[in-house]
């Protein structure tokens, strides 16, 4: 299978930066507040590892599955974790996706931040159905919602810049129908000095949409419910086991 993340890995880690901003202490708030006291979290396409580092600064001690298919993506994580003490002796990087990589029963949070989307239905409700059966007592499953919730077309636009010594980066973003449930976008990244383009790539992946009442259904027939959480326009999202006498969903 190809990925196309061998091609702009170079450019994510810096060019998602601003959206982790408001994203990381949404993340910290919701995970300092999970109510199960024991297991390890897993984070689904930990991708270069910004998530990571949320997580073990919002639980000490706690030790991480890093879970990310693309080998490209893979690199700039493991060498995030390395040059960290801390990361080092806490986090364990694993090659797979939410089907085929491991994790041990009794988790204490699933965080899967920016891929829920990678999903095809059948494989986003695999994913529920293992986490209602996988979660220890109290546990949740933490994802975000964003934008196109409807196969439609989104015109092109520039999703980030960066400077970084005498180059900028940028990316680039659009998306067409590809399916009743699904888009297609079309990334465009570059390097310029002043202005005039060095190097660039340009990458596609597939995207299934769902609205968040539609995704609440389907949780449900899995066992969990779903909440928001932080500000409405992260679209994070928390499941929980609708069966925890202690949840606070409602």
């Amino acid at each position: 299978m190809s990925d196309p993340y061998e091609r702009s890995a170079e450019y994510l880690d810096i060019l998602i930066a601003e959206s982790w901003e408001p994203l990381a202490p949404a993340l910290a708030d919701v995970l300092s507040r999970v109510r199960a006291a024991t297991g390890s979290v897993v984070d689904l396409g930990a991708g270069s590892g910004r998530g990571v580092r949320v997580i073990c600064d919002a639980l000490p001690r706690v030790p991480v599955l890093a879970v990310e298919p693309s080998a490209a993506m893979r690199a700039v994580l493991l060498a995030r974790v390395h040059e960290d003490d801390e990361l080092r002796k806490r986090v364990t990087v694993v090659p797979g996706d939410c089907a085929s990589a491991d994790w041990p029963d009794g988790v204490r949070a699933v965080v899967a931040l920016n891929m829920i989307g990678h999903l095809p239905p059948g494989q986003r409700r695999a994913l529920w159905s293992r986490a209602a059966r996988q979660l220890a007592p109290g546990g949740v499953l933490v994802f975000n919602l964003v934008p196109p919730f409807a196969p439609v077309e989104v015109g092109r636009v520039r999703m980030a810049r960066v400077v970084v010594g005498e180059l900028e980066y940028e990316g680039w973003a659009s998306a067409r129908p590809t399916g009743a449930d699904e888009i297609t976008w079309h990334m465009d990244y570059g390097v310029l000095r002043q202005g005039r383009p060095l190097d660039g790539t340009s990458v596609e992946y597939r995207w299934w949409v769902a609205t968040e009442d539609a995704l609440a259904a389907e949780v449900a027939q899995a066992g969990l419910v779903l909440r928001r959480a932080g500000d409405a326009g992260l679209g994070l999202c928390v499941l929980e086991r609708a069966s925890d006498p202690t949840s606070r969903v409602g």
